[in-house]
């Protein structure tokens, strides 16, 4: 038999099982956006970011993290986070769940939560169940029972909002003790 003839034949079957294989039922094509629809899970993380100067920004430690690319969160346990700026610890947060939405725009923090902001003076410890972090304004706020400690006051306050940039911080029926 003819190379020819050989050559033609095997385009030709070619063609048949690709076109078979292009237009045959849908279940059986590979579809490169189905990485998209997986969930991941990762145990024991350990995370080290910097900013764009190579300057450390965030230092976390998660016990198991679930994440869906398709819908853009995450759900980790036992979180502690540390966040920096000018390469030293400038606050922390705990707790015993998070999920991250929007790839992490805000992060929900729930069960157990203490967030603390450390100044030159002391540090301020946040307790509540449930905190909103907003990571990249580096924002926080709860409309949940907050108790915080610092070493001019103890005091509850029904919800918060705190900008931990410039230490604007907003209290909403405050009860407690307050020492100058």
């Amino acid at each position: 038999m003819d190379t020819k003839v050989l050559y033609v034949t095997a385009v030709l079957i070619a063609a048949i099982s690709g076109g078979y294989y292009y237009f045959g039922g849908k279940s059986n094509k590979l579809q490169a956006d189905s990485s998209k629809s997986m969930t991941y899970s990762a145990e024991k993380i350990n995370l080290t970011q910097t900013d764009e100067q190579g300057k450390l920004s965030v230092r976390a430690k998660v016990d198991r993290l679930e994440q869906d690319l398709q819908k853009q969160t995450s759900h980790l346990v036992n979180l502690h986070a540390s966040t920096y700026k000018d390469g030293v610890v400038d606050a922390t947060f705990f707790a015993k769940q998070a999920k991250g939405i929007d790839d992490n725009e805000k992060v929900i923090l729930s069960d157990q939560v203490v967030a603390t902001k450390l100044m030159r003076d002391g540090k301020m410890e946040f307790h509540t169940q449930e905190l909103t972090a907003f990571p990249k304004r580096k924002e926080i706020e709860t409309d949940k029972t907050v108790t915080v400690l610092s070493p001019q006051a103890e005091f509850v306050s029904q919800g918060l909002k705190a900008n931990l940039n410039d230490g604007q911080y907003e209290f909403f029926n405050i009860r407690g003790k307050y020492e100058p």
